[in-house]
Protein backbone atom coordinates (compact mmCIF):
# COMPACT_ATOMS: atom_id res chain seq x y z
CA UNK A 1 0.00 0.00 0.00
CA UNK A 2 1.10 3.42 -0.72
CA UNK A 3 -0.34 6.58 -0.19
CA UNK A 4 0.57 10.34 -0.69
CA UNK A 5 -0.67 13.91 0.33
CA UNK A 6 0.29 17.06 -1.43
CA UNK A 7 -1.54 20.45 -2.05
CA UNK A 8 -4.00 19.87 -5.03
CA UNK A 9 -2.09 21.36 -7.94
CA UNK A 10 1.08 22.34 -6.16
CA UNK A 11 4.39 21.90 -8.11
CA UNK A 12 6.47 19.43 -6.51
CA UNK A 13 9.79 20.77 -4.76
CA UNK A 14 13.02 18.62 -5.64
CA UNK A 15 15.29 21.22 -5.06
CA UNK A 16 15.05 24.90 -3.64
CA UNK A 17 16.97 27.61 -5.57
CA UNK A 18 17.03 30.88 -5.08
CA UNK A 19 17.16 33.28 -8.19
CA UNK A 20 20.55 34.10 -7.74
CA UNK A 21 22.68 31.67 -8.29
CA UNK A 22 25.70 33.32 -6.24
CA UNK A 23 23.40 32.58 -3.32
CA UNK A 24 22.98 29.16 -3.71
CA UNK A 25 22.40 27.68 -0.40
CA UNK A 26 23.70 24.23 0.42
CA UNK A 27 21.82 23.30 3.04
CA UNK A 28 18.04 23.72 0.78
CA UNK A 29 19.87 21.56 -2.37
CA UNK A 30 20.76 18.09 -3.20
CA UNK A 31 20.53 15.82 0.15
CA UNK A 32 19.55 18.63 2.41
CA UNK A 33 16.36 19.67 -0.39
CA UNK A 34 12.68 19.33 1.38
CA UNK A 35 10.30 16.91 0.39
CA UNK A 36 6.95 17.74 -0.37
CA UNK A 37 4.90 14.21 0.49
CA UNK A 38 3.84 12.65 3.46
CA UNK A 39 3.94 9.22 2.60
CA UNK A 40 2.55 5.61 4.13
CA UNK A 41 4.36 2.54 2.13
CA UNK A 42 4.63 -0.55 2.79
CA UNK A 43 5.74 -3.58 -0.33
CA UNK A 44 9.09 -1.83 -0.73
CA UNK A 45 12.16 -3.65 -2.42
CA UNK A 46 14.21 -5.09 -0.04
CA UNK A 47 17.84 -6.31 -1.39
CA UNK A 48 19.05 -8.92 1.59
CA UNK A 49 16.80 -9.92 4.07
CA UNK A 50 14.53 -7.94 7.22
CA UNK A 51 15.68 -9.79 10.41
CA UNK A 52 12.31 -11.63 11.93
CA UNK A 53 13.76 -10.74 15.30
CA UNK A 54 14.21 -6.79 14.46
CA UNK A 55 10.91 -5.15 15.62
CA UNK A 56 10.32 -1.79 17.01
CA UNK A 57 10.02 1.67 14.93
CA UNK A 58 13.38 3.83 14.16
CA UNK A 59 12.58 7.52 14.16
CA UNK A 60 14.49 10.44 13.10
CA UNK A 61 13.61 14.16 13.18
CA UNK A 62 15.20 16.88 11.04
CA UNK A 63 14.62 20.18 9.59
CA UNK A 64 11.83 20.38 6.15
CA UNK A 65 10.71 23.82 5.93
CA UNK A 66 7.42 23.93 4.43
CA UNK A 67 7.26 27.54 2.92
CA UNK A 68 10.06 29.50 1.61
CA UNK A 69 11.14 32.27 4.10
CA UNK A 70 12.56 35.98 3.30
CA UNK A 71 16.36 36.17 4.17
CA UNK A 72 18.90 33.88 4.33
CA UNK A 73 18.01 30.54 5.70
CA UNK A 74 19.80 28.46 8.40
CA UNK A 75 19.43 24.65 8.65
CA UNK A 76 17.89 24.68 12.04
CA UNK A 77 15.19 27.21 10.64
CA UNK A 78 13.62 23.86 8.57
CA UNK A 79 10.33 22.55 9.96
CA UNK A 80 10.30 19.72 12.31
CA UNK A 81 9.80 16.68 9.91
CA UNK A 82 9.79 12.81 11.79
CA UNK A 83 10.40 9.80 9.52
CA UNK A 84 9.76 6.47 10.84
CA UNK A 85 10.74 2.95 9.81
CA UNK A 86 8.01 0.42 11.56
CA UNK A 87 9.52 -3.46 11.41
CA UNK A 88 7.25 -5.83 12.12
CA UNK A 89 7.84 -10.00 12.35
CA UNK A 90 10.47 -9.57 8.83
CA UNK A 91 8.16 -6.48 7.23
CA UNK A 92 8.51 -2.80 7.17
CA UNK A 93 6.73 0.23 6.81
CA UNK A 94 7.93 3.91 5.89
CA UNK A 95 6.18 6.71 7.28
CA UNK A 96 6.95 10.88 7.25
CA UNK A 97 4.94 13.24 8.92
CA UNK A 98 5.42 17.32 9.86
CA UNK A 99 5.51 17.60 13.11
CA UNK A 100 2.10 20.01 13.30
CA UNK A 101 3.78 23.12 15.65
CA UNK A 102 2.19 26.06 16.49
CA UNK A 103 3.85 27.76 14.05
CA UNK A 104 3.70 25.25 11.56
CA UNK A 105 -0.26 25.39 11.76
CA UNK A 106 0.37 29.29 11.71
CA UNK A 107 2.01 29.38 8.86
CA UNK A 108 -0.50 26.74 7.14
CA UNK A 109 -3.02 28.88 7.59
CA UNK A 110 -1.89 32.02 6.42
CA UNK A 111 -0.23 29.83 3.11
CA UNK A 112 2.85 31.55 3.35
CA UNK A 113 6.24 31.89 5.54
CA UNK A 114 5.07 34.36 8.53
CA UNK A 115 9.14 33.98 10.53
CA UNK A 116 12.24 34.81 9.05
CA UNK A 117 14.85 32.54 9.87
CA UNK A 118 17.72 32.33 12.48
CA UNK A 119 19.96 34.60 10.55
CA UNK A 120 17.77 37.30 10.54
CA UNK A 121 16.26 39.93 12.79
CA UNK A 122 13.03 38.52 14.11
CA UNK A 123 11.29 41.66 15.24
CA UNK A 124 8.67 41.05 12.80
CA UNK A 125 8.12 37.84 13.51
CA UNK A 126 4.45 36.62 15.13
CA UNK A 127 6.33 35.35 18.53
CA UNK A 128 9.22 32.74 19.39
CA UNK A 129 9.77 30.65 22.53
CA UNK A 130 9.03 31.54 26.10
CA UNK A 131 12.33 33.01 26.77
CA UNK A 132 11.59 35.88 24.17
CA UNK A 133 13.66 34.85 21.68
CA UNK A 134 11.55 35.73 18.30
CA UNK A 135 12.66 32.75 16.34
CA UNK A 136 10.00 30.35 14.92
CA UNK A 137 10.13 27.36 17.39
CA UNK A 138 10.15 24.13 14.77
CA UNK A 139 9.98 20.88 16.70
CA UNK A 140 13.07 19.57 14.67
CA UNK A 141 16.00 18.35 16.69
CA UNK A 142 15.31 15.20 18.56
CA UNK A 143 12.44 12.64 19.00
CA UNK A 144 12.76 11.26 22.64
CA UNK A 145 10.52 8.25 23.63
CA UNK A 146 8.77 8.56 26.73
CA UNK A 147 5.17 7.11 28.24
CA UNK A 148 4.01 6.09 25.29
CA UNK A 149 4.48 8.86 22.79
CA UNK A 150 7.65 10.67 21.47
CA UNK A 151 8.36 13.91 22.34
CA UNK A 152 9.98 16.39 19.55
CA UNK A 153 12.20 19.00 20.96
CA UNK A 154 14.17 22.12 19.76
CA UNK A 155 17.44 22.94 20.13
CA UNK A 156 16.99 26.29 21.65
CA UNK A 157 14.93 25.47 24.25
CA UNK A 158 11.16 24.95 23.32
CA UNK A 159 7.58 23.26 23.56
CA UNK A 160 7.94 19.34 23.88
CA UNK A 161 5.52 18.09 21.44
CA UNK A 162 4.10 14.55 21.60
CA UNK A 163 3.95 12.58 18.30
CA UNK A 164 2.07 8.90 17.98
CA UNK A 165 5.39 6.78 17.53
CA UNK A 166 3.40 4.98 14.72
CA UNK A 167 1.00 7.08 12.95
CA UNK A 168 3.07 9.96 13.85
CA UNK A 169 0.02 12.24 14.44
CA UNK A 170 1.11 15.29 16.78
CA UNK A 171 -0.38 15.11 19.76
CA UNK A 172 -0.25 18.70 20.28
CA UNK A 173 2.09 20.71 22.79
CA UNK A 174 3.29 18.51 25.69
CA UNK A 175 2.59 20.24 29.25
CA UNK A 176 2.70 16.88 31.48
CA UNK A 177 -0.84 17.27 33.03
CA UNK A 178 -0.67 20.90 33.11
CA UNK A 179 2.17 20.93 35.07
CA UNK A 180 5.32 21.70 33.35
CA UNK A 181 7.04 25.22 34.00
CA UNK A 182 9.42 26.44 31.41
CA UNK A 183 10.73 25.09 27.49
CA UNK A 184 12.45 21.78 27.28
CA UNK A 185 16.08 21.57 26.20
CA UNK A 186 16.80 19.77 22.74
CA UNK A 187 17.87 16.15 24.41
CA UNK A 188 15.96 15.48 27.63
CA UNK A 189 17.16 12.20 29.43
CA UNK A 190 15.07 9.43 30.19
CA UNK A 191 16.05 6.68 32.89
CA UNK A 192 14.39 3.64 31.83
CA UNK A 193 14.60 2.32 35.14
CA UNK A 194 12.82 4.66 37.52
CA UNK A 195 10.62 6.30 34.17
CA UNK A 196 11.49 9.55 34.78
CA UNK A 197 12.32 11.86 32.06
CA UNK A 198 15.19 14.71 32.99
CA UNK A 199 15.23 18.47 31.01
CA UNK A 200 16.46 21.99 31.86
CA UNK A 201 16.25 24.84 30.11
CA UNK A 202 18.09 28.33 29.72
CA UNK A 203 17.67 31.71 27.77
CA UNK A 204 19.91 34.63 25.99
CA UNK A 205 18.40 36.80 29.11
CA UNK A 206 18.36 34.08 31.67
CA UNK A 207 21.57 33.90 34.22
CA UNK A 208 20.36 30.69 35.42
CA UNK A 209 19.46 27.15 34.34
CA UNK A 210 16.16 25.45 35.38
CA UNK A 211 16.18 21.62 36.06
CA UNK A 212 13.78 19.45 36.61
CA UNK A 213 11.82 15.79 36.29
CA UNK A 214 8.51 14.83 35.02
CA UNK A 215 7.93 11.53 36.75
CA UNK A 216 6.60 7.69 35.47
CA UNK A 217 3.20 9.48 36.45
CA UNK A 218 3.48 12.09 33.67
CA UNK A 219 3.45 15.16 35.89
CA UNK A 220 6.65 17.31 37.01
CA UNK A 221 7.75 15.67 40.26
CA UNK A 222 10.90 17.86 40.40
CA UNK A 223 11.95 21.43 39.49
CA UNK A 224 14.96 23.62 40.97
CA UNK A 225 17.38 26.99 40.20
CA UNK A 226 21.38 26.35 39.00
CA UNK A 227 22.66 30.00 38.97
CA UNK A 228 25.03 30.62 36.16
CA UNK A 229 27.69 33.98 36.13
CA UNK A 230 25.54 34.80 32.92
CA UNK A 231 23.34 33.77 30.25
CA UNK A 232 24.54 30.38 28.35
CA UNK A 233 23.69 28.10 25.52
CA UNK A 234 24.28 24.37 26.89
CA UNK A 235 22.97 21.56 24.27
CA UNK A 236 23.04 18.60 26.34
CA UNK A 237 22.93 16.80 29.80
CA UNK A 238 24.24 13.82 31.65
CA UNK A 239 22.73 11.31 33.86
CA UNK A 240 23.73 8.46 36.10
CA UNK A 241 21.62 6.34 38.77
CA UNK A 242 21.92 9.27 41.89
CA UNK A 243 23.17 12.37 39.78
CA UNK A 244 22.76 14.97 36.99
CA UNK A 245 25.52 16.49 35.06
CA UNK A 246 24.39 20.00 33.66
CA UNK A 247 26.95 22.30 32.00
CA UNK A 248 28.31 25.90 31.75
CA UNK A 249 30.46 26.41 28.95
CA UNK A 250 32.25 29.21 26.66
CA UNK A 251 29.48 29.35 23.72
CA UNK A 252 27.75 32.22 24.53
CA UNK A 253 25.36 35.11 23.59
CA UNK A 254 27.07 38.02 21.82
CA UNK A 255 24.86 40.68 24.29
CA UNK A 256 25.37 43.26 21.82
CA UNK A 257 23.20 41.57 19.35
CA UNK A 258 20.92 40.90 21.61
CA UNK A 259 20.26 44.45 22.66
CA UNK A 260 19.65 44.76 18.88
CA UNK A 261 17.24 42.30 19.13
CA UNK A 262 19.43 39.51 16.76
CA UNK A 263 20.81 36.12 18.43
CA UNK A 264 24.48 35.86 17.37
CA UNK A 265 26.75 33.23 19.60
CA UNK A 266 30.73 33.72 20.30
CA UNK A 267 33.02 31.48 21.58
CA UNK A 268 34.70 32.97 24.71
CA UNK A 269 38.28 31.47 24.73
CA UNK A 270 38.85 33.37 28.35
CA UNK A 271 36.20 31.43 30.01
CA UNK A 272 36.85 27.86 31.80
CA UNK A 273 34.04 24.79 30.96
CA UNK A 274 32.29 24.06 34.15
CA UNK A 275 30.30 21.22 35.13
CA UNK A 276 27.42 21.21 37.49
CA UNK A 277 26.94 17.94 39.68
CA UNK A 278 23.57 17.76 40.71
CA UNK A 279 22.02 14.96 43.13
CA UNK A 280 18.89 13.72 40.74
CA UNK A 281 16.11 15.24 43.10
CA UNK A 282 18.69 17.76 44.94
CA UNK A 283 17.93 21.74 45.04
CA UNK A 284 20.54 24.57 43.29
CA UNK A 285 22.60 24.98 46.94
CA UNK A 286 23.86 21.57 46.62
CA UNK A 287 25.64 22.02 43.05
CA UNK A 288 29.32 21.25 43.14
CA UNK A 289 30.93 22.82 40.59
CA UNK A 290 33.75 21.14 38.73
CA UNK A 291 36.17 23.08 36.48
CA UNK A 292 38.07 21.74 32.90
CA UNK A 293 39.59 23.28 29.63
CA UNK A 294 37.72 24.94 27.67
CA UNK A 295 35.57 23.25 24.74
CA UNK A 296 31.83 22.72 23.55
CA UNK A 297 29.46 19.99 24.20
CA UNK A 298 27.19 19.35 21.64
CA UNK A 299 25.98 15.55 22.55
CA UNK A 300 26.92 13.24 25.39
CA UNK A 301 27.72 9.64 24.84
CA UNK A 302 26.93 8.35 28.48
CA UNK A 303 27.39 8.83 32.01
CA UNK A 304 27.83 6.70 35.26
CA UNK A 305 28.87 6.48 38.71
CA UNK A 306 32.67 4.96 39.76
CA UNK A 307 33.25 4.79 43.35
CA UNK A 308 33.53 8.24 44.74
CA UNK A 309 33.85 9.47 40.74
CA UNK A 310 30.95 10.60 38.70
CA UNK A 311 32.46 9.41 34.92
CA UNK A 312 31.09 11.19 31.79
CA UNK A 313 31.76 10.65 28.04
CA UNK A 314 31.68 12.96 25.37
CA UNK A 315 32.23 13.73 21.66
CA UNK A 316 34.15 17.08 22.81
CA UNK A 317 34.10 19.93 20.48
CA UNK A 318 37.71 21.77 21.02
CA UNK A 319 37.31 25.04 18.58
CA UNK A 320 33.54 25.71 18.13
CA UNK A 321 33.81 29.01 16.17
CA UNK A 322 36.25 27.86 13.03
CA UNK A 323 38.08 30.38 11.09
CA UNK A 324 35.47 29.67 8.27
CA UNK A 325 37.63 28.97 4.38
CA UNK A 326 34.61 29.73 2.65
CA UNK A 327 34.05 32.25 0.33
CA UNK A 328 30.23 32.09 0.21
CA UNK A 329 27.31 34.66 1.57
CA UNK A 330 27.01 32.20 4.09
CA UNK A 331 30.43 31.48 5.31
CA UNK A 332 29.51 31.76 9.43
CA UNK A 333 27.11 29.02 8.96
CA UNK A 334 29.38 26.84 7.04
CA UNK A 335 32.07 27.42 9.32
CA UNK A 336 29.51 26.74 12.16
CA UNK A 337 27.53 23.13 10.74
CA UNK A 338 31.68 22.04 10.08
CA UNK A 339 31.78 19.70 13.22
CA UNK A 340 34.91 18.61 14.24
CA UNK A 341 34.55 16.53 17.44
CA UNK A 342 36.15 13.61 19.52
CA UNK A 343 35.40 11.33 21.92
CA UNK A 344 36.48 12.57 25.77
CA UNK A 345 36.23 11.58 29.06
CA UNK A 346 35.47 13.45 32.09
CA UNK A 347 36.05 12.45 35.91
CA UNK A 348 34.90 14.36 38.27
CA UNK A 349 35.81 13.49 42.29
CA UNK A 350 32.98 13.68 44.78
CA UNK A 351 35.14 13.50 47.46
CA UNK A 352 38.43 16.20 46.03
CA UNK A 353 36.50 18.21 44.07
CA UNK A 354 39.00 17.61 41.26
CA UNK A 355 38.40 16.93 37.40
CA UNK A 356 40.25 14.95 35.38
CA UNK A 357 40.07 14.32 31.52
CA UNK A 358 41.50 12.81 28.87
CA UNK A 359 41.10 11.60 24.73
CA UNK A 360 39.39 8.54 24.05
CA UNK A 361 39.95 8.76 20.18
CA UNK A 362 41.27 11.09 17.52
CA UNK A 363 38.15 10.06 14.70
CA UNK A 364 35.91 13.29 13.74
CA UNK A 365 32.70 11.82 15.40
CA UNK A 366 29.24 13.14 16.51
CA UNK A 367 25.61 12.25 17.23
CA UNK A 368 26.39 9.45 19.79
CA UNK A 369 24.29 7.00 21.60
CA UNK A 370 24.49 3.78 23.58
CA UNK A 371 22.02 0.92 24.22
CA UNK A 372 18.86 2.94 25.64
CA UNK A 373 18.43 0.43 28.59
CA UNK A 374 22.33 1.03 30.19
CA UNK A 375 21.48 5.15 30.32
CA UNK A 376 23.07 5.94 33.32
CA UNK A 377 24.72 2.73 33.88
CA UNK A 378 28.20 2.04 32.82
CA UNK A 379 28.54 0.66 29.36
CA UNK A 380 30.86 -1.06 27.00
CA UNK A 381 29.80 0.30 23.72
CA UNK A 382 28.84 3.33 22.03
CA UNK A 383 27.39 4.10 18.01
CA UNK A 384 27.95 7.11 16.73
CA UNK A 385 28.45 8.44 13.19
CA UNK A 386 31.75 9.82 11.18
CA UNK A 387 31.74 13.20 9.88
CA UNK A 388 32.30 13.46 5.93
CA UNK A 389 35.15 15.55 4.46
CA UNK A 390 32.57 17.63 2.99
CA UNK A 391 31.53 21.57 3.56
CA UNK A 392 27.83 20.80 4.69
CA UNK A 393 26.64 18.41 7.52
CA UNK A 394 27.31 14.82 6.46
CA UNK A 395 27.77 11.56 8.07
CA UNK A 396 29.55 9.33 5.85
CA UNK A 397 29.68 6.13 8.15
CA UNK A 398 29.04 4.50 11.33
CA UNK A 399 31.63 4.05 14.29
CA UNK A 400 31.11 1.33 17.71
CA UNK A 401 33.52 2.54 19.93
CA UNK A 402 34.60 0.18 22.63
CA UNK A 403 35.04 1.50 25.84
CA UNK A 404 36.99 -1.25 27.51
CA UNK A 405 39.84 -1.37 24.62
CA UNK A 406 39.58 1.45 22.49
CA UNK A 407 38.89 -0.58 19.71
CA UNK A 408 36.46 0.45 16.72
CA UNK A 409 34.52 -1.48 14.46
CA UNK A 410 33.51 0.68 11.11
CA UNK A 411 31.29 0.83 8.39
CA UNK A 412 31.27 3.71 5.26
CA UNK A 413 27.98 4.31 3.08
CA UNK A 414 30.13 4.59 0.11
CA UNK A 415 30.52 7.56 -2.24
CA UNK A 416 27.88 10.14 -2.69
CA UNK A 417 25.81 7.82 -0.18
CA UNK A 418 25.35 9.93 3.46
CA UNK A 419 23.90 8.55 6.82
CA UNK A 420 21.45 9.65 9.60
CA UNK A 421 22.09 8.94 13.56
CA UNK A 422 21.55 5.66 13.70
CA UNK A 423 20.67 3.97 17.29
CA UNK A 424 21.09 0.50 18.71
CA UNK A 425 17.79 -1.42 18.44
CA UNK A 426 18.26 -4.55 19.70
CA UNK A 427 16.69 -7.84 19.31
CA UNK A 428 13.96 -9.62 20.57
CA UNK A 429 15.24 -11.34 24.02
CA UNK A 430 18.51 -9.03 23.72
CA UNK A 431 21.06 -9.94 26.19
CA UNK A 432 23.94 -7.16 25.47
CA UNK A 433 25.07 -4.06 23.89
CA UNK A 434 25.77 -5.53 20.75
CA UNK A 435 22.97 -8.29 20.87
CA UNK A 436 20.42 -6.42 17.80
CA UNK A 437 21.13 -4.16 15.18
CA UNK A 438 21.56 -0.28 13.81
CA UNK A 439 19.04 0.77 11.54
CA UNK A 440 19.47 4.31 9.84
CA UNK A 441 18.55 6.36 6.69
CA UNK A 442 20.78 6.52 3.97
CA UNK A 443 20.84 9.45 0.84
CA UNK A 444 22.05 7.47 -2.38
CA UNK A 445 22.91 11.15 -4.54
CA UNK A 446 23.16 9.57 -7.79
CA UNK A 447 19.94 7.35 -7.31
CA UNK A 448 18.09 10.80 -5.88
CA UNK A 449 16.86 8.53 -3.07
CA UNK A 450 17.07 7.18 0.11
CA UNK A 451 17.01 3.91 1.25
CA UNK A 452 16.72 2.25 4.85
CA UNK A 453 19.79 0.22 5.97
CA UNK A 454 19.82 -2.58 9.02
CA UNK A 455 23.02 -3.56 9.72
CA UNK A 456 24.30 -6.18 12.65
CA UNK A 457 25.43 -4.15 15.50
CA UNK A 458 28.17 -6.98 16.30
CA UNK A 459 29.56 -7.00 12.85
CA UNK A 460 29.48 -3.55 11.37
CA UNK A 461 32.22 -4.21 8.72
CA UNK A 462 30.05 -7.05 6.92
CA UNK A 463 27.83 -4.31 5.89
CA UNK A 464 23.96 -4.03 5.74
CA UNK A 465 22.05 -7.25 6.58
CA UNK A 466 18.87 -5.68 4.24
CA UNK A 467 18.53 -2.05 2.27
CA UNK A 468 14.83 -1.48 2.01
CA UNK A 469 14.89 1.31 -1.18
CA UNK A 470 12.57 4.42 -0.95
CA UNK A 471 11.15 6.45 -3.78
CA UNK A 472 11.89 9.49 -2.10
CA UNK A 473 15.00 11.23 -0.32
CA UNK A 474 15.07 11.11 3.12
CA UNK A 475 16.87 14.81 3.64
CA UNK A 476 19.20 15.14 6.05
CA UNK A 477 18.82 15.89 9.52
CA UNK A 478 19.42 15.67 13.03
CA UNK A 479 18.59 13.10 15.93
CA UNK A 480 16.99 9.57 15.75
CA UNK A 481 15.69 7.19 18.50
CA UNK A 482 15.02 3.45 18.45
CA UNK A 483 11.50 2.14 20.31
CA UNK A 484 11.33 -1.02 20.87
CA UNK A 485 8.32 -3.52 20.14
CA UNK A 486 8.24 -4.14 24.25
CA UNK A 487 8.13 -0.33 24.55
CA UNK A 488 5.05 0.11 21.85
CA UNK A 489 2.98 -2.53 23.26
CA UNK A 490 2.98 -1.13 26.81
CA UNK A 491 2.52 2.66 25.69
CA UNK A 492 0.20 4.32 28.25
CA UNK A 493 -0.49 7.22 26.38
CA UNK A 494 -3.48 7.42 23.99
CA UNK A 495 -2.83 7.11 20.12
CA UNK A 496 -6.07 8.34 18.24
CA UNK A 497 -6.78 6.85 15.55
CA UNK A 498 -6.23 8.84 11.98
CA UNK A 499 -7.70 8.61 9.26
CA UNK A 500 -4.59 8.97 6.13
CA UNK A 501 -7.12 10.18 3.36
CA UNK A 502 -7.29 14.15 5.81
CA UNK A 503 -3.75 14.09 5.84
CA UNK A 504 -1.71 17.30 3.89
CA UNK A 505 1.43 18.39 3.26
CA UNK A 506 0.96 22.53 3.48
CA UNK A 507 2.24 24.76 1.40
CA UNK A 508 5.28 25.17 -1.50
CA UNK A 509 9.14 26.54 -1.21
CA UNK A 510 9.76 26.24 -4.41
Amino acid sequence: MTTSHSIAGAAPIAIARPVDASQENPYLLGVFAPVRDELTLDDLPVIGEIPKDLNGVYLRNGPNRQFSAPGRFHLFDGDGMIHAAHFENGKVRYRNRYVRTQAFEQESAAGRALWTGLMENPKDNPGGNGHGLGIKDAANTDVIYHRGQVLATWYLCGTPYGVDPLSLETLGAQDFLGTFAGDMMAHPKVDEATGELLWFDYGPDQNFLRYGIIGADGTQTHLTRIDLPAPRLPHDMAITANYSVLMDLPLVQDQEARLAGKYRIYYDRELVSRFAVIPRHGTGDQVRWFEAKPCYIYHVVNSWEEGEEIVMDVCRVKNPQHQTTFDHPLASMLAYMRLDAQLYRYRFNLRTGTTSEQPLDDANIEFPSVDSRVMGQPHRYSYSMSLGNEPTLLFDGLVRFDSTTGAKQEHKFGPGRWGAEAPFAPRDGSTGETDGYLVCFVNDEAEYRGEINIFDAADLESGPLARVLLPQRVPSGFHACWVRGDQLAQGTSPRPDHPESTRSSGGSDS
